[in-house]
């Protein structure tokens, strides 16, 4: 990171002018044998699509609260991202019912219905599918993102004090989530440019820094995988190596 960035996007900004090339979420399914690699611009471009939804199609706002019903996903990454590249406030698992808009994914539908703003549906399927049939009342995710532009630009400066993230009964701002994740990578000794492995949900603190900011804080990567219990050990030790792994996220508490 630089001593200039302030927020999650500046983070991401930087780690795209250092190495765009470089590997940044691999994701795992061990549910359905996905496996999803983005490399630092391919998940820019997703974020910079995401955030050109979100201020444009979605009319969203600095401070407003986002309803995020997914789960540790590489597209929750993005939409995390895509929340800190406008202002909104990324409510994780929040009550849609309070939200000015809500994203969930295929399990969550009928919660998000409480939400009276804007919904948005995201089918969690290989490559970023789409729904088969749309869901009545969301609009589909994989239908409306790849069309919006490439580069993202917010109507207004994002204030780096203003509130970004509520989770576990916590809410963090832009700077807040930048210095707590460089701190909690400092605590576990992450070591430089750290390869990241990690099967906590995104409910937390902990699962969100392990499996994204504080990888994306101190120049690294991260592997997330999803229904890991589902995979054997000597599988499981076969990926650590695989995927070079230099660091594993520890089990929640």
């Amino acid at each position: 990171m630089n001593a200039t960035d302030r927020t999650p996007a500046d983070l991401l900004s930087s780690a795209l002018a250092a190495d765009p090339a470089r590997p940044l979420v691999t994701f795992y399914d061990d549910a359905t044998g996905e496996r999803v690699e983005l490399s630092v611009a391919t998940f820019a471009n997703w974020v910079a699509k995401t955030a050109n939804y979100l201020q444009g199609d979605l009319a969203a706002e600095p401070g407003d609260r986002l309803a995020l019903l997914l789960p540790a996903h590489w597209q929750t990454a993005v939409w995390l991202l895509a929340c800190s590249s406008v202002g909104v406030v990324a409510e994780v698992d929040g009550d849609p019912a309070a939200a000015d808009l809500v994203v969930a994914g295929p399990d969550r539908l009928d919660a998000a219905r409480a939400c009276s703003g804007e919904r948005v549906a995201l089918a969690l399927r290989p490559m970023g599918g789409r729904f088969p049939q749309p869901p009545e009342g969301f609009a589909d995710y994989a239908v409306e993102v790849p069309g919006q532009g490439d580069r993202f630009a917010p109507f207004a400066p994002v204030d780096p004090g203003a509130p970004a993230l509520a989770v576990g009964g916590e809410e963090l701002t832009g700077a807040g989530i930048v210095a707590r994740a460089l701190a909690d990578a400092g605590a576990a000794g992450l070591p430089e440019a750290p390869r990241v492995l990690s099967g906590l949900p995104f409910g937390t603190w902990q699962g969100l820094s392990y499996g994204l900011y504080a990888p994306l804080a101190s120049g690294g990567s991260v592997v997330l995988c999803r229904h890991a219990d589902q995979l054997g050990a000597e599988a499981a030790a076969d990926r650590e190596t695989s995927e070079k792994i230099t660091f594993r996220a520890p089990a929640a508490v």
